[in-house]
């Protein structure tokens, strides 16, 4: 018997957005479909029937999957379906968990999965705000007890008006991008890129997402009070209060004195390493594994405590800084002298080197996601290695924090990259993260400027971010100004905000609390701006504009506008003309559908000879023009001479010379390079030539009047007919049968930012 299902819609920015419940997936704690327009998610939450015996943390797994199906794609992989997730289903991921994470009870050690794909996809609307609103509501409905209902909505600005839910297309016409996720009362999560806005612009922002996600909470307690399962009771694994209290009490004078005293990250944490380790010799006993588990937790209660008490009674900081204190910075360009660019970008004792490389529009990442961006020409790379801790782990790919904190500083910095048409080149960074102690993603953004400004990319402006913590207590609260890891450890917000002089590019919260107020907000977005202009003066010490000019071993890349009939023509037969050009003068070379030809070279005389090689490959010979070509074949009539790449002209033997002619090889010879005029193109685009009209000075016409020759010398000869499939049967030819080489280089998609290139 088919099941029953159950609509409910709610309002937001103008449009439905309709939840559904009861169809798919039974068997699942909890199941919902989330639909705007035509684009739906399916997410269903899950938890195990047995807590998960020794660990110390809630186990939350929240997976997204992009099935291309939901577009009509077939995946572009070589197996022809999804294989491990994307960056893009990695984001949204990471989007949805940390809304969801702060309002659950973290002594529940019972397994917890939230599960979520794309069902369908019209290309209009993104899927990432509803795949957070289908996983609240599946947990919503579910026996899985929890602090929700979660709302989420995307905010953008066309026209100085804010949008609630923009399609794609008004995000490109948007100068803000702005995630918000949050409960009726406060704000969970941000995500946002922006073009320069400034503080009290973003704060308007916030609070009309947060005004906009409350008929989302409302319909999803509806669907919880009318066909949610009662929630289970689950054991909780907090701790023996007495236990942290007596441990609290033993420990609290030592660890004053040890953050009173030592500051360096590694210094303070031995000495409270030790302390820890007297502490569990004391009150436990060696063999009693689940007791010393226990003191363990407490201890760091204890640590906890003492930290948050010290920066809300005394304002004083684990490393004795002020509460808007910025850690000591220095920079330096240029560290790499092979790098296209270099920016080393060190702030305390967190460390990030940054290096640039520029490519050609070729090179640009190809995407196959169910965005309709295709390509990419600015991909930013962050790595973090162990070692940047001073740890030893296991070394493999991205984590998906290395891949978030990449998005970020490449969200950042996008706003003041330049465009295609301004600067023809495909950029790379890639973020080292050599010593970390809070914030490396924000330095990244620094080192990231620093680089670009190194290697000489007009940017619009420099860059610069900082990372804000809180720490609150009922209505107490203290918003820090760049947190070190024990602030974020300890504390209930990482706020992260990126920008220039003239506003915010960036922003990204994670809280761990159950949301925070708008006054909260305007503090930490007020301190931020301080410590950002303080930054980029430290930062423009070093290299206060970009180079004026490229590095001498970084290609420079001329733009040559052909006719799109002659695109063939440079491709040649299955690319052969374009792989013998790339090879002769040592350049790359790319060519948009619309006829531009980029020519990437590191030397001048290069470019030069395959600019030269490309104009006379797509030239179009002219009546009355002097050129000067080989005589590549010879008839008692007169002599063939190739006048452009693949294309020829006959001169008859009448107009070889100046006096009578009695024999062509009296005056030319195979191989020879002469001059000759154009003086007519037929309309089959055969070409006659004269010698003896630049010998005379005569023109066009009068060289006609005395060519003996006629027409009949051309048409016996074939005289004008391309060479090799040139011009115009090889250029219309060779480029329908290229579409799909290899050779070319294309993406088979249009590219909104014009970087859909071939070679």
């Amino acid at each position: 018997m088919k099941p029953e299902s159950k609509k409910y819609i709610a309002t937001v920015g103008g449009r439905p957005v309709t939840f559904e419940s009861g169809k798919l997936a039974a068997q699942a704690g909890g199941a919902v479909t989330v639909r705007l327009g035509d684009t739906v998610v399916f997410a269903a939450a899950t938890m195990g029937n047995e807590p998960k015996l020794g660990q110390d943390f809630f186990p939350l797994t929240v997976e997204y999957e992009e099935k291309m199906y939901a577009g009509g794609r077939i995946p572009g992989s070589f197996f022809r379906r999804e294989g491990r997730p994307g960056t893009d289903a990695i984001l949204v991921s990471r989007l949805t968990d940390r809304p969801l994470r702060p309002l659950f009870n973290h002594d529940i050690r019972n397994e917890v999965q939230v599960a979520m794909f794309s069902l369908s996809t019209d290309w209009e609307n993104p899927l990432d705000i509803l795949a957070i609103n289908a996983a609240s509501a599946a947990v919503m409905i579910s026996d899985i007890p929890w602090g929700g209902p979660v709302g989420a909505v995307r905010v953008g600005r066309v026209n100085g008006e804010f949008v609630i839910n923009p399609t794609y297309a008004q995000i490109d016409e948007s100068d803000l991008d702005l995630r918000i996720a949050g409960t009726s009362d406060a704000i969970l999560m941000v995500e946002s890129g922006s073009n320069e806005i400034n503080e009290e612009d973003m704060v308007a922002a916030l609070l009309f997402g947060h005004e906009a996600i409350q008929a989302l909470v409302e319909t999803q307690k509806q669907m919880a009070a009318e066909i949610g399962k009662a929630k289970r009771e689950v054991k909780l694994f907090s701790l023996d209060e007495t236990l942290v209290e007596r441990i609290y009490q033993r420990s609290v004078a030592d660890l004053n004195d040890i953050l009173e005293t030592k500051h360096g990250k590694h210094e303070q944490q031995d000495a409270i390493d030790a302390l820890r380790d007297d502490v569990i010799i004391e009150m436990t006993d060696p063999e009693d594994a689940e007791m010393i588990a226990s003191v363990k937790e407490a201890f760091e209660e204890s640590l906890k405590r003492v930290v948050r008490s010290r920066i809300l009674d005394q304002q004083k900081r684990p490393d004795g800084r002020k509460i808007t204190e910025i850690r000591p910075i220095w920079c330096e360009v240029g560290v790499s002298p092979r790098a296209h660019g270099s920016g080393l970008f060190t702030r305390g004792e967190t460390q990030v080197l940054t290096l640039a490389t520029l490519g050609t529009p070729k090179e640009a990442q190809e995407i196959d996601t169910l965005s309709p961006m295709d390509t990419k020409r600015y991909m930013h790379h962050y790595n973090f290695p162990p070692y940047s801790t001073g740890e030893v782990k296991r070394m493999g790919g991205q984590s998906r924090r290395e891949i978030g904190h990449g998005a970020l500083a490449e969200r950042a910095l996008l706003p003041v990259i330049p465009s295609a048409t301004e600067f023809p080149y495909t950029l790379r960074l890639v973020s080292e993260v050599l010593a970390s102690n809070g914030s490396s993603s924000m330095a990244s953004v620094c080192g990231s400027t620093l680089a670009l400004m190194d290697t000489g990319v007009p940017i619009k402006a420099p860059v610069a971010g900082i990372a804000m913590g809180l720490i609150k207590e009922e209505d107490r609260y203290v918003v820090l100004t760049d947190i070190q890891g024990a602030e974020d450890h300890l504390g209930d917000m990482d706020f992260k905000v990126a920008g220039t002089t003239q506003g915010i590019t960036a922003l990204q919260m994670d809280i761990k609390i159950k949301g925070i107020t708008a006054e909260i907000m305007r503090l930490a977005l007020k301190q931020a701006h301080d410590a950002r202009l303080a930054i980029l003066d430290k930062m423009l010490e070093i290299i206060p504009v970009p180079r004026p000019e490229l590095k001498s071993f970084v290609p420079r890349i001329s733009i040559v506008k052909v006719p799109i009939d002659k695109i063939g023509a440079i491709i040649g037969p299955g690319g052969k003309n374009i792989r013998a050009l790339q090879e002769e003068t040592g350049t790359k070379i790319d060519i948009d559908d619309d006829g531009t030809v980029y020519i990437a070279a590191t030397d001048s005389n290069a470019e030069a000879a395959a600019r030269e090689r490309i104009e006379g490959l797509t030239e179009t010979p002219q009546v009355g023009r002097i050129y000067t070509g080989k005589v590549v074949r010879i008839a008692d009539f007169g002599a063939f001479v190739q006048i452009l790449p693949g294309l020829d002209g006959m001169v008859h033997i009448s107009q070889l010379d100046s006096e009578r002619v009695e024999k062509v090889e009296d005056v030319v010879k195979m191989g020879d390079e002469i001059s000759v005029m154009v003086t007519a193109i037929d309309d089959n685009g055969k070409v006659r030539l004269s010698r003896q009209a630049v010998l005379e000075g005569w023109t066009p016409e009068e060289a006609l009047e005395h060519d003996r020759g006629g027409r009949s010398g051309g048409s016996r000869s074939g005289g004008g007919r391309p060479r090799s499939g040139g011009d115009r049967r090889g250029g219309s030819g060779d480029r329908g049968g290229e579409r799909h080489s290899s050779n070319r280089g294309g993406y088979g998609r249009s590219n909104s930012g014009g970087d859909k290139n071939h070679s």
